[in-house]
C-alpha cells in the first residue's frame, strides 16, 4: 500500500542556507510516490540522508533512538525544511518508523544497559524481601520482572550479544508493525551480504502486508529490489533511474570484474 503519495517543496518555501542551499533539496521537484518501496541513491552530501530526515520529522514518525527528532539538536536544520515540505497522503498512517544506521548501534547499547539494570534491581529486591512472604516479594518483583520479561520477548535475551546484523533483524521485526510507513537511512550498514538479501525477502513479506517503505541506501543489492523505484540524488534535479544506469552499479560491476585496474591507482 501507498500511504505517502507524494513530497513536494514550494518555490515560496525555499529558503536560504542548509539544507536548502543542496542543489538536490534546492531543485526537489514534485515527488510522486507509485510503488511501495522508493530507493533514494546518491553519493555522500548529494542529499538523499537529508531529505530522508526532513520526511521523518514532517511525518511525525518515532525515531529509533535515544532522542526523538524533535530533540536531536542535530537536526534543526532539517526541522526548518520539515516545516517547509508538503505531503500528500492516501491513507495518513501514524504506524512505523525512522532509522538511522547510527542510531542503531546506540540504540542496541542503550537496551543493554536498560537490561542490565532491570536485572540488578530484581537481584536488590530478592535481598530486600528475603525475609518478606512470597506474596509480598512477587508484588515488589512484579513491575521490573514483567518489564524485563517484555524486553527479551521483543529484542531476545540480549540483544547486544548478537552479531550487528542478528540484532538488527531482531530489532526490525520486534517493531515493524503492518500498514506502516517505514524511512529507514543506510539500512546496510549493519548487513553482510547474504543478510543483505535476506532483508530484501523481508521487505517483500511487509509490503504484502501494506508496508510503505523510503529508503536511502549505497547497497547495489538493496538497489536491486524487484518493483522497487530508485530516485536518483546525484542528477539534478532528483530524477528517477533505472538499475543498470545507476553509477553505483556500474561502479561495482567494474570493480568486482577487475578490481586490479582499481587498486593499482591506489
Amino acid at each position: 500500500m501507498i500511504h505517502l503519495r507524494s513530497i513536494c517543496l514550494p518555490s515560496g518555501k525555499r529558503a536560504a542556507g542548509f539544507p536548502f542551499s543542496v542543489p538536490a533539496i534546492s531543485t526537489l521537484p514534485t515527488i510522486e510516490l507509485d510503488a511501495p518501496v522508493t530507493l533514494f541513491v546518491g553519493e555522500n552530501g548529494s542529499g538523499k540522508s537529508t531529505l530522508l530526515e526532513s520526511l521523518a520529522i514532517a511525518t511525525g514518525l518515532p525515531a529509533v533512538a535515544s532522542t526523538s527528532t524533535h530533540d536531536d539538536e542535530t537536526l534543526a536544520p532539517q526541522r526548518k525544511l520539515a516545516t517547509a515540505l508538503r505531503l500528500a497522503w492516501n491513507h495518513r498512517t501514524r504506524r512505523g518508523f525512522f532509522l538511522r544506521a547510527e542510531d542503531f548501534f546506540g540504540f542496541a547499547k542503550s537496551l543493554s544497559r536498560l537490561r542490565e539494570e532491570m536485572q540488578q534491581r530484581n537481584a536488590d529486591l530478592e535481598i530486600e524481601y528475603k525475609d518478606r512472604s512470597a506474596h509480598a516479594r512477587a508484588l515488589a518483583m512484579g513491575p521490573a520482572a514483567a518489564s524485563l520479561a517484555d524486553m527479551e520477548r521483543r529484542y531476545g535475551e540480549n540483544l547486544d550479544a548478537n552479531s550487528h546484523g542478528q540484532a538488527f533483524f531482531q530489532l526490525f521485526r520486534s517493531r515493524f508493525v503492518p500498514g506502516g510507513l517505514y524511512l529507514l537511512d543506510e539500512p546496510e550498514t549493519p548487513l553482510s551480504p547474504l543478510s543483505q538479501l535476506a532483508f530484501l525477502s523481508m521487505l517483500k513479506e511487509m509490503v504484502e502486508q501494506d508496508a510503505q517503505f523510503i529508503i536511502a541506501t549505497h547497497s547495489p543489492i538493496l538497489l536491486a529490489l524487484p518493483g522497487a523505484r530508485i530516485l536518483n540524488f546525484d542528477a539534478q534535479p532528483v530524477s528517477w533511474a533505472s538499475y543498470g544506469e545507476l553509477e553505483h552499479v556500474r561502479l561495482t560491476r567494474e570493480f568486482l570484474s577487475d578490481p586490479e585496474r582499481f587498486l593499482r591507482r591506489l
